[in-house]
């Protein structure tokens, strides 16, 4: 079972099997980590609510999600929101991703620090750089919208399975990214952008998910060592177009990852939303397992 219904059956609605308050916290994400059939999907944990916060849990483990729905910035609330999760029953080990070090932390917790990037929509007017770049892309490549269960396609997992192979990924991410099929399945609100060449074929991808009310979110991009250049761009612009057509106010453009993909997202005009900070620790001796791991960065 998945935590939003019969697992053959994962794209049952969106909040399917979900309790108000947990329907609530997709209703009103603002970081990737509350997309509730995002994480069911890619991870097999399960949700449930710690205070003002979600907690997604498996195996004596908690990743809590400190960022509260009234206020994510509220270190209070994560406080009181780590201590309850720590009151789990055979809880093993916690990994806290919140704007700051939770005061529950251990001294010897290693904590990991980044950032959330974001877009106001509608998108800032952009440089004339971007705006040539966008228009080349035009002349070789046309974006298409798809989703559902049937979207995701052996080229687009060949396309991962390529840059999987290309890079040295945590296998946490691996594991996400071989579940990307199950998570378009499980969200009728995320959408598949394909950029194809003339010829058809397929340059580059991008997952953007729209569940939440306000706040849109850039999931996912792959795209091909000899895409044509623009590529990301255009499929950027494709998904914030969407975006602003559903009415959401922020494109939640994920983390700077490294100074690569930093560069990225400021060449967009993008500005830091939300710092994210992740601790973990073990709570008692035990095996470590992947899972908490999971969503990390």
């Amino acid at each position: 079972m998945t935590p939003f219904g019969d697992a053959k059956n994962p794209a049952r609605g969106l909040y399917g099997g979900l309790s108000g308050g947990l329907a609530r916290v997709t209703a009103q994400a603002v970081t990737p980590e509350q997309l509730l059939p995002y994480v069911g999907a890619v991870s097999g944990l399960r949700p449930r609510l710690f205070g003002g916060c979600v907690g997604h849990t498996g195996e004596g483990e908690v990743v809590l999600v400190g960022y509260p729905l009234h206020d994510p910035r509220d270190t209070a609330a994560v406080d009181a929101a780590v201590r309850e999760a720590l009151t789990v029953p055979d809880l093993s080990r916690i990994t806290v991703l919140a704007a700051a070090r939770p005061a529950a932390a251990p001294s010897g917790a290693e904590s990991r620090e980044d950032a959330y990037w974001s877009l106001p929509l509608p998108v800032p007017p952009v440089g004339l750089k971007l705006r040539n770049m966008l228009r080349r892309a035009a002349r070789d490549i046309t974006v298409e919208q798809s989703g559902g269960p049937d979207c995701w396609t052996a080229e687009h997992a060949a396309l991962v399975e390529d840059f999987c192979r290309a890079r040295a990924l945590e296998p946490g991410s691996v594991h996400i990214f071989r579940h990307l099929e199950a998570y378009l399945a499980a969200a009728p609100q995320a959408r598949l952008f394909s950029a194809r060449c003339r010829d058809g074929g397929l340059a580059g991808c991008a997952i953007g998910d729209y569940s939440s009310f306000s706040t849109a979110f850039y999931m996912f991009a792959f795209r091909c060592p000899d895409a044509p250049p623009g590529t990301a761009d255009a499929l950027l612009a494709a998904l914030a177009a969407e975006a602003e057509a559903r009415g959401h106010g922020l494109l939640n453009l994920g983390l700077g990852i490294h100074p690569g993909v930093a560069f990225f997202k400021k060449k967009w005009g993008a500005s830091l939303f939300l710092p994210c900070v992740e601790t973990g620790w073990s709570v008692r001796a035990a095996k470590k397992s992947w899972l908490a791991r999971l969503l990390g960065r």
